[in-house]
């Protein structure tokens, strides 16, 4: 036996590392894919071939044990002094050379048979071959943000600042009630179309306009990610995936039931509308008996502005006096949906601003305060079921307001203007009730037949 050399069945014992000058050599290795540099004084090293009968012969003992392969350069196995077996490479990242520290990569352990080990280790190993770092990889998808994660850092860096707020709280919603619930502990560049596909289809089941919606706020989350070299430039699992088919809701107010809302917006500001106990709701034992529901001036002020001038919700709610132009009859809005836009104000409308108290800020104060009222889907709800009107939304007083223009024949491109509508083809959806120019031609038709039957 030669001297510093043990001789076992199929193992060589090389060193022994009891000195630091020999265990400084460790430095510079990765353990987990984190770099470590310690001074190991109850390690031994040996070289074998990592079969499964050799991998078997090595027992845990009072040292661990590191076996590398005699076969596959930079492949090895360590035994902890507690049996756990641990499978990894060692290489030189980059181009390599004696000047790059070495790194240890852990890749396994009992789960791997020493076949499977080596051929995981051979492709990682080619990796490298070819300029490849696996162990910074490793470390790289570590650290990557899941989908929830940088959903709020797209919110807060990118919608924030270059998006309406309503489209901001829209896509909030659509990432945490959707979106979230289903991807959000995903890696993001380990999210796949097939992923995406199924959420987009799962919430299409029954709500197809959310489903289309949620699927633009994803895109646009991984457009900012490949600006943010978190993802490749093109990469967005949203591509492909075709959008639902939308049916658009037109609902308008006929003229008996433009009679019952004005009715009912009128008892709510005066005298009230009565309680009614919804006896399905298991809540409603809370609901008080007696009594009534009533609206102030400025809800009700807000509920005849939407409909007299077509405007949209938020364009009324955060409306300021210093944006009413009374000399004029307009409203110049410096930001709307569609930008800066003049809100034309007919008669009714401006009888209506004058009737509200102009002190303050806000034409439509919340409460009595100064300050814009949030919302009006309490109010809209109690005057809606009082007007029986079922299924109506807030928006449609807006539709209802361009059907009775284009029903008196007004034209589309006047009442597209009126709406603030940039493309025609927004306008276009009220064609079929400007009916007034199709009676004219059909008269003029007629009259030119019977002329010619001699009727």
């Amino acid at each position: 036996m030669s001297s510093g050399v043990l001789e076992f069945p199929k193992l060589l014992i090389v060193h022994h590392l009891f000195d630091f000058s020999i265990s400084v050599m460790s430095c510079g290795f990765r353990s987990g894919g984190d770099t470590v540099a310690t001074r190991r004084t109850d390690v031994l090293e040996m070289i074998t071939r990592l079969t499964k009968r050799n991998v078997d012969a090595i027992a845990p003992g009072n040292r661990a044990v590191i076996a590398y392969d005699q076969d596959l350069t930079g492949f090895g196995l360590r035994v902890a002094t507690n049996g756990r077996l641990s499978w990894f490479i060692e290489y030189r990242p980059g181009a390599g050379g004696r000047r790059v520290p070495k790194k240890r990569m852990y890749f396994g352990s009992r789960e791997f048979t020493p076949e499977q080990a080596r051929q995981a280790a051979k492709e990682m190993l080619a990796a490298v071959a070819l300029g490849g770092d696996p162990a910074a990889k490793r470390q790289e998808e570590r650290e990557a943000e899941t989908f929830r994660e940088f959903a709020e850092r797209y919110l807060r860096e990118e919608a924030a600042t270059k998006l309406k707020p309503g489209t901001v709280a829209n896509y909030r919603i659509a990432i945490r009630k959707h979106a979230a619930p289903e991807i959000g502990s995903v890696k993001l560049n380990r999210i796949t179309t097939a992923q995406i596909a199924r959420l987009h289809r799962n919430i299409g089941e029954t709500r197809p306009m959310t489903a289309n919606r949620v699927m633009e706020c994803i895109s646009s989350i991984f457009r900012y990610a490949a600006t943010c070299n978190i993802v490749a430039v093109g990469h967005n699992p949203t591509r492909g995936i075709r959008a639902f088919r939308e049916q658009r809701r037109e609902r308008f107010l006929n003229a008996e039931e433009l009679g019952r809302l004005g009715e009912a917006i009128r008892e709510a500001e005066t005298v009230g509308i009565p309680f009614t106990v919804d006896t399905d709701n298991p809540k409603s034992k809370h609901t008080p008996k007696s009594g009534s529901i009533q609206i102030d001036v400025h809800t009700a002020a807000a509920l005849r502005l939407l409909i007299l001038t077509g405007a949209r919700l938020r364009e009324v709610l955060n409306l300021r006096w210093e944006y009413v132009d009374y000399q004029r009859g307009l409203l110049l809005l410096p930001d709307s949906k569609t930008g800066r836009k003049a809100v034309v104000l007919n008669g009714p409308a401006l009888g209506v601003l004058r009737s509200l108290d102009q002190s303050g800020e806000w034409v439509i104060k919340s409460e009595g305060e100064d300050k814009p009222r949030v919302d009006l889907n309490r109010p809209w709800r109690t005057i809606s079921a009082r007007a029986i009107l079922p299924g109506v939304r807030i928006h449609d007083l807006r539709h209802t307001h361009a059907s009775v223009g284009a029903g008196a024949g007004l034209g589309l491109p006047i009442i597209g203007k009126l709406l603030g509508h940039t493309q025609a083809s927004t306008t276009m959806r009220y064609a079929h009730l400007d009916s007034d120019p199709l009676k004219r031609a059909s008269e003029r038709i007629a009259r030119s037949i019977t002329e010619q039957m001699g009727d």
